[in-house]
């Protein structure tokens, strides 16, 4: 069976994938996200999950079977994409801007089969409702250091739970890997979704 292997630091993203049984090796792409714009938020998630994917298909780091996957979030807010926040007034400044309002969370995802040399890309979106949350509340969930490590500077699974009242679409895709969407993947490059869970 090819080795599924993450071309992703997320740690939420790893427990996504554990949790639906599979083992991903872990390869960090390093890619300087800073490399795409001007793009639309939707293509620029897709445009920098093939490139980490690509950056760690290409790396020499990977089993000769591997199938790597690539993966990128934004939130998209009043049309503009939003990463992570570069500093906690960033967050801040986010937050007051989303608070009460609702979001759509694209996470673009790249599958490439290193032995077959294909590969098959989409990207998911989902729209995610934000809580009206008080100005302290802000301030509390930025000082734990959450929302700076995360695209949109929210989280679903942790901390920020409780400021989405929420969710239009796949659960998952907003913790940043979508599970329907990445077996449909698995299957376009003729591998089967069940094969690939860890024995």
């Amino acid at each position: 069976m090819p080795k599924l292997v993450l071309a992703s630091a997320s740690p939420a993203r790893l427990a996504t994938l554990r949790s639906a049984g599979f083992d991903p090796q872990v390869v960090v792409s390093g890619v300087d996200e800073s490399q795409v714009s001007g793009v639309p938020p939707a293509e620029l998630a897709l445009r920098l999950a093939e490139l980490k994917c690509a950056a760690v298909a290409e790396g020499g780091q990977v089993p000769a079977d591997a199938l790597v996957l690539g993966c990128d979030s934004v939130l998209e807010l009043d049309g503009e994409a939003l990463g992570k926040p570069g500093d906690p007034e960033e967050a801040v400044r986010r937050w007051h801007a989303m608070r009460g309002r609702s979001g759509v969370l694209h996470s673009g995802h790249c599958l490439r089969d290193v032995a077959a040399g294909t590969q098959a890309a989409a990207t998911a979106s989902t729209i995610v409702h934000f809580a009206d949350v008080t100005d302290e509340e802000i301030t509390a969930y930025v000082a734990t250091g959450e929302p700076l490590h995360v695209a949109g500077a929210f989280t679903v699974d942790g901390l920020g739970g409780g400021f989405v009242t929420g969710i239009e679409g796949d659960h998952h895709n907003v913790v940043g890997v979508s599970l329907p969407l990445l077996r449909g993947l698995v299957g376009e490059l003729g591998h089967r979704w069940t094969d690939l869970w860890a024995r």
